[in-house]
């Protein structure tokens, strides 16, 4: 346990040990059966709770930053959880990551003794939160998207009472769809781009500020690549399977996926930016056949659906980066 005198927060690192899912490949440490989670407890000296704000990011590791810290010296009680990726999204699976936000809220109700769990979804564990919360009110996903476990019906989820949604993006799907090059059309030749739709080529004729014809068409290409890109993939599933190589795995490269026009056109989503900067936070571009691909239509983490259906209370704050 370390204690902040100035602050009166009590910081309790611990580990999380489950059971996982049987499957046909172990894809994280922590023995041939288990799953070990990193976790923090943040707690006032002098404030106790009976409810508990829970974060987790499928890849991020925030348990010294500023907003759970910031929580806690307001007087709350704070989980943050590692999932078992921590800062690799390369072979990431957005069900694996819902089962172990599951163990963290299960762990965080029955033996810590908290009654209201509430999921702080921050960034990419905006998403995260929601999907868990839709899996949880009402399961119906039996298998990733590959055709693997998990089965989140088998999981017995328990729901969040309430959802905190901070600079929360809609998912890692649209995300990576929206920040795609749609200059490249085929994507085993990177180099060979479309003039007309390279960002980046100062010989376009379509410059910032892009008209509405352009964006429309530019995001029209992205989406269309992201779905060449899985259709790919499916087609390489399909043969290993069809050659009685059913659990074989593919790695592959992504180029091209910083290209949003927002970064170059302030005047689209303004908000106060300054034009030719990024946060360098690319998606997926190492990535699997069976996992990291976020692709279109086929990820079931990657559809906002059930956001406002849910009777789960919500808060939401929004800032574009």
């Amino acid at each position: 346990m370390f204690v902040d005198a100035d602050r009166g927060i009590k910081r309790l690192p611990y580990l999380l040990l489950f059971e996982d899912q049987p499957g046909p490949c172990k894809d994280v440490c922590g023995g041939i059966e288990h799953v070990v989670l990193r976790s923090h407890l943040l707690k006032p000296s002098n404030s106790p709770s009976k409810a508990v704000i829970i974060f987790m990011h499928p890849i991020g590791g925030g348990e010294y930053l500023p907003l759970p810290m910031a929580l806690a010296r307001a007087g709350h009680h704070v989980i943050y959880c590692q999932s078992r990726y921590p800062n690799n999204d390369t072979a990431l699976i957005m069900e694996k990551v819902a089962i172990d936000l599951g163990e963290c809220v299960r762990d965080a109700k029955e033996r810590l003794g908290y009654e209201k769990v509430i999921l702080g979804g921050w960034s990419g564990g905006g998403s995260l939160a929601l999907f868990y919360q839709r899996q949880a009110e009402n399961s119906t996903i039996n298998a990733t998207p590959a055709g693997d476990p998990p089965n989140l019906n088998a999981a017995r989820l328990l729901p969040a009472d309430g959802l905190l949604l901070l600079a929360a993006h809609v998912s890692r799907a649209l995300s990576l769809t929206e920040w795609m090059d749609a200059s490249i059309i085929d994507k085993s030749r990177p180099d060979e781009r479309h003039p007309e739709l390279d960002l980046y080529n100062p010989d376009n004729p379509n410059q910032p500020p892009y008209t509405e014809a352009f964006q429309q068409r530019y995001h029209a290409a992205q989406i269309a690549r992201n779905r060449r890109i899985t259709a790919w993939v499916r087609e390489r599933l399909a043969s290993f399977r069809a050659q009685s190589r059913p659990n074989e795995e593919m790695c592959f490269i992504v180029h091209g996926t910083m290209a949003a026009p927002l970064w170059l056109d302030p005047s689209i989503d303004p908000n106060g930016r300054k034009p030719n900067r990024c946060f360098l936070d690319a998606l997926a571009s190492s990535t699997t056949a069976r996992s990291g691909w976020p692709g279109l239509p086929h990820c079931a983490a990657g559809c906002p659906s059930g956001v406002t259906t849910s009777p789960t209370p919500m808060v939401t704050q929004t800032r574009h980066i």
